[in-house]
Formats: C-alpha cells, structure tokens, sequence
C-alpha cells in the first residue's frame, strides 16, 4: 500500500505494489509502466509456489525439484532405486544419524536446505538437533561460529554455490578464530541442469587459501563417513566437499565402523613407472576408468582425500621417482588442488613434466553430468587422452 510508508521508502527507494504474480495481464501491464518510471525502484509481486496445481501448493517441498510427474493427477513417477547406491546427501544424513546417537550435542544448521542436504531424517529423529535459518547463508556461518565458541560440535550444511555467499563470514568469524566448525559442502563440482549458478567448482580455490582450514574431499561413502568422523573429533575448521550424485558402493545403507583418517595422508591405488596421475575427490572414478583404457601403459594412481594439507611426504616420493605427474580435479583448474601439487613440486625443484586437469576458465552452463564433463575435459575418455600425450610412445 503506497499510502504507507515501508522500509523502501524510508530508503527513497520508489515502492510499487504488492500485485498478484499469477494475474498476468496486470503484471505485464505493470511492467510495461516501470519501464517509464526512472531512478530505482521495487515492484512487489506475491506469487504461490506450485500455483496452479493444487498437490503442488499443499506439498511445496517434494514439487520443489519432483523430476517427472503427471501433470494433470500431480502424481510422481517414482522409480525403483533399491538396488543403486545410496546419494551422497542421503550417505550424509545417515551418518549424522548415527554420529548422533554417539554425541547428542552435534548442532546441523542449514539454510533452507534441510531436504537437499538430507537433513529430513535428522530433522524427524532430532529435531532439536537441527537449525534451519531461512536463505541466510552469512547468518547460517556466523551462528555456527557462535555455537563452536560455547564449545558445542556444529555442522554447517550447505551447496557448494551457496557458501560462496559467506566467503567473509567464514574467514573472519570462522577461521580466524580457529573454531571447530565442520562445512559439510553438498553439490560440490558439476551438478548438472541447474546451470552455471549452482555448479559447485569454486570451492576447493576458495578454501584451500585460508588458514587454519582443513579441506577434504571423499572419493566414495566409505570416505565420507570416515572424514565426517574425524572432522567432528578436530579442534579447527574443517571442510568437506561431496557431489551431487549417487555413490559407488550399492551395499553401503549404513556406517561400517568409524575409523579415524589421518589428516593429510593420500593412498597410492595403483602403481606404475614414469607417469603419476594424483586425484581428489569422486572424480578418483573418472580416473580410475580412464587408466583403465590404457591397458598398454602403467601408470601411478594416487588418491588425495586431503586437499589441504597435503600429503608432501607422497608428493615428495613420487617427484623422487617419476617423470611426469598429472592432476585432476572437478573444480577450476586456477588455484584449486593441481595448482597446489605444482607450488610445492616448485619448491622441490622438480624437473619432470606437470598437467593440471580441472574445470577451464569458463563458466560452464546447464547439461547432464556426461555432457558437462566431456565439455570440461574431465570425462574418462579425455583424461586418458590427456595421458597418452605423456605416454612412452609419444614421448
């Protein structure tokens, strides 16, 4: 209502409505009026999520994201998945299930995101357990920070995208103080068809800059588990990245026995001679599928859960031993762990040859995962092309 002053207008910001986004006529018409208009201003429009078909409306959160359903009934199709692997944020709520019935004081906050994160199974054995703070990601840090200096164990669950929004409140009210938060960073890499604003390919650059920060990335839900153990038995800031995807192991439907990871070790998967390739996180599979291509060549596969710190003392043996050594990441080439492995083959004065394989300087759009990763050069088929360049028949 214009005839009462709101927080825009005591900002001189011009504020016009509120109108019915459902009623298109009025709002084309209303559109078509702001563009005379000059200087800033707000157009309120108020919409119904699901408008338009009634299950939609009373169910917003299953519509948010159902996949394929009928149109005219609202029913989803819904496919059986018993016999495929568990996804990763459905591996990650299990495990908070279980880590808290052995610590009842570990706090998850969200924002917004308790069904994407795989939260709801917490949320309905915990619910006090479980803070959900609204499209507030600064607010959703800061807290956390808050929680961690009373001394609780908090988890801060959040996309990958969306934690770049808090980038200043992770640094300042996070790291700088050293306080034990645990990022669970969920749809890390290329998530697919929701385009280039919710790939989660920034991350391992941003974090592995900032001090005090462990940065973790697991390559199945074994590591997962494991690393979410360990993070919440760690007295600094510890991040963990895991995609938007089902796992590899189709019998993993609950915690084996948790087990401590030794912070910064890598696991040499494969052995070989001249060629070394070093990888983090799930695209370990890629790679492995890869090598496997090259039935002709015998190759080193190191597996780095720990993008930061790093396991120098591996990084140092196979400089000892190898010619080349090759990284690959799904996140930006620039600044992310391949960029890591060469600041400190330069300090070793290694004098073999490098490659960094990971998302190009560009911002990649929508598409499926395949697609996207052959577009980025990440994909099985490319990376052993990559490899070929280094083998012993190419010199």
């Amino acid at each position: 209502n214009q005839t009462v002053q709101n927080l825009f207008q005591n900002l001189n910001i011009a504020y016009f409505g509120p109108i019915d986004g459902h009623d298109l006529p009025q709002l084309v018409s209303e559109l078509r009026a702001q563009k005379q208009q000059s200087g800033v201003r707000l157009l309120h429009v108020r919409t119904t999520k699901g408008k338009g078909l009634k299950p939609a409306e009373l169910n917003q959160v299953l519509y948010h994201a159902p996949g394929k359903f009928d149109y005219l009934t609202g029913k989803v199709y819904e496919k059986d998945e018993s016999h495929l692997p568990l996804k990763f944020q459905e591996v990650f709520g299990t495990t908070v299930l279980a880590l808290l019935e052995q610590h009842k004081d570990i706090i998850a906050i969200t924002p917004a995101m308790p069904s994407g994160s795989g939260l709801k199974a917490v949320i309905d054995r915990f619910p006090e357990n479980v803070i959900d703070v609204g499209i507030a990601e600064q607010h959703a840090v800061t807290l956390a920070a808050g929680f961690a200096c009373e001394g609780v164990k908090v988890l801060c669950c959040i996309y990958s995208t969306f934690l770049q929004r808090a980038y200043d409140q992770l640094i300042h009210d996070v790291a700088i103080q050293n306080l034990p938060v645990v990022f669970c960073i969920d749809r890390a890499g290329l998530v697919g068809e929701d385009g280039a604003t919710h790939h989660g390919i920034f991350d391992l650059a941003m974090l592995r800059t900032v001090p005090n920060v462990i940065v973790a990335a697991p390559k199945d839900e074994i590591d997962l588990q494991q690393l979410l153990f360990t993070a919440v038995h760690t007295s600094q800031p510890f991040a963990i990245r895991y995609p938007r995807a089902r796992g590899f192991i189709p019998e993993w439907r609950a915690p084996l026995a948790f087990e401590r990871m030794e912070i910064g070790k890598a696991k040499q998967v494969r052995h070989g001679k001249r060629i070394a390739v070093f990888s983090t996180g799930t695209i370990f599979h890629e790679v492995e599928l890869a090598l496997q291509q090259l039935e002709n060549e015998t190759i080193a596969h190191v597996h780095f859960p720990f993008v930061k710190p790093l396991d120098c003392n591996a990084i140092e043996s196979v400089a000892a031993q190898f010619e080349v050594i090759i990284t690959v990441e799904d996140g930006v080439a620039a600044g992310g762990f391949g960029s890591a492995v060469l600041e400190l083959l330069s300090a070793l004065n290694f004098q073999g040859r490098t490659q960094i394989i990971g998302i190009p300087d560009v911002f990649i759009e929508h598409g499926s995962i395949p697609e996207l990763r052959k577009l980025a050069g990440i994909d099985a088929h490319t990376i052993a092309e990559s490899i070929k360049k280094f083998s012993s028949n190419n010199g």
